[in-house]
């Protein structure tokens, strides 16, 4: 073969006899009609969405939100705002939430 660059992965298909099944006419999907106008960070997300990824910040939201609805003393106050601060450093920053007290439960439970 005289190409003019190495296609490493290509001939490891080609040797193990599996280059037929990723290549030609057929194989594959269609991209979205829309997808070359998008940004590679939104066409991750659409792709993470439908295959039902949820990123680690989402979950400890979820989490936070259910331990403020049933929060009753301090120790629960304090652990909550221990998850708020991790929380705060995973997430988008307009997305960062403030600790809570109990003065401002009622509050909060609205905000989670």
């Amino acid at each position: 073969m005289d190409r003019k660059y190495n296609d490493l992965i290509g001939d490891i298909l080609e040797n193990s006899g599996e280059k037929d099944n990723y290549t030609g006419k057929g194989k594959g999907k269609p991209l979205n009609k829309n997808y070359m106008e998008r940004n590679i960070l939104q066409n991750f997300q659409e792709k993470a969405k439908e295959a039902g990824f949820l990123p680690p910040w989402l979950k400890l939201q979820k989490e936070i939100s259910s331990l403020v609805h049933l929060a009753e003393t301090e120790s629960d106050i304090e652990t909550i705002n221990q998850k708020i601060k991790k929380y705060n450093t995973m997430c988008p920053p307009p997305m960062q939430k403030s600790p809570v007290g109990l003065d401002n439960l009622e509050k909060a439970k609205n905000i989670w």
